[in-house]
């Protein structure tokens, strides 16, 4: 009977998952250098894709609206997030803990259409009750991806809070801390990898939601996916490759510097004092 070896079977079948997630990223970087329009044939190596999605004010604005949005949705569903994981996890004899930790899951499974035209039926009625929003924009979109956001970094928070050893929280409220001071001195820094990490995730989903947005925006508002999707359906462009082979990028070295820096407040965390 044949055995097969382990580690080389391992390492086999982890190139090939290697291979079927990047490959296609190394091949749409390689052809944003092509000189055709034709994304399918190769006619030499150029950059004038690079100055003409440069010189595209759509896709340029539609960069800068996503950014913006994405950062203070990430920004506020960390706030939001971390609020529900402490509630969660430190008060477990609150009454409605269950119903609260099925509501903050539930955006998790629920699919993005119907997420998408609950929110729309929402800001029409809140625009016929009070007058707001006058115009579905980037306030809009900006309370939608809070929405789902909050979910995503509550989880990730709460994982972590239930690591903490209280012992440490409860010696420092002995020692005189109020709940509160013990919360941003001890508490806090303990959690910090968990809120950077729910925050890049919380931008990324922002970043990357064309379902949601699609339903809550108007016609003043397009981000990025948008913008997207609309050029592909009329043939892909190189100037959509360019501009994915430079968010591949920054997503790269982003996700690169923040591996880093918790790395080392980990190590920072588990030195010996």
């Amino acid at each position: 009977m044949v055995k097969l070896k382990a580690p080389g079977f391992s390492k086999s079948m982890l190139l090939l998952g290697m291979l079927f997630l990047y490959l296609p990223m190394v091949v749409l970087i390689v052809y944003s250098f092509n000189s055709s329009r034709l994304v399918s044939v190769w006619a030499g190596f150029s950059t004038k894709w690079y100055g003409a999605l440069f010189a595209n004010e759509q896709i340029l604005s539609a960069v800068w609206m996503s950014l913006r949005i994405a950062f203070y949705s990430a920004s506020m569903a960390v706030c939001l997030g971390t609020l529900c994981a402490f509630v969660i996890t430190r008060f477990k004899k609150m009454r409605g803990r269950t119903l609260l930790s099925s509501m903050i899951t539930a955006p998790l499974v629920m699919p993005e259409v119907i997420t998408g035209l609950s929110l729309l039926l929402l800001f029409v009625q809140m625009a016929q009750l009070i007058g707001w929003p006058v115009d579905r924009g980037m306030a809009t979109i900006w309370i939608a991806h809070t929405t789902f956001c909050s979910a995503y970094v509550a989880v990730v928070v709460s994982a972590r809070l239930r690591e903490v050893d209280l012992s440490i929280e409860e010696a420092a409220m002995d020692l005189g801390c109020t709940p509160l001071k013990t919360f941003f001195v001890i508490t806090l820094p303990v959690i910090a990898p968990a809120l950077v990490s729910g925050w890049l995730l919380a931008f990324t989903l922002s970043l990357d939601d064309l379902v949601i947005a699609s339903f809550v925006s108007g016609p003043g508002a397009t981000t990025l996916p948008m913008v997207v999707f609309s050029s592909v359906r009329m043939g892909v462009s190189p100037e959509i490759n360019a501009l994915a082979t430079l968010i591949i990028a920054a997503v790269s070295v982003i996700a690169f510097m923040a591996w880093f820096w918790m790395r080392r407040a980990e190590k920072r965390r588990l030195r010996p004092r």
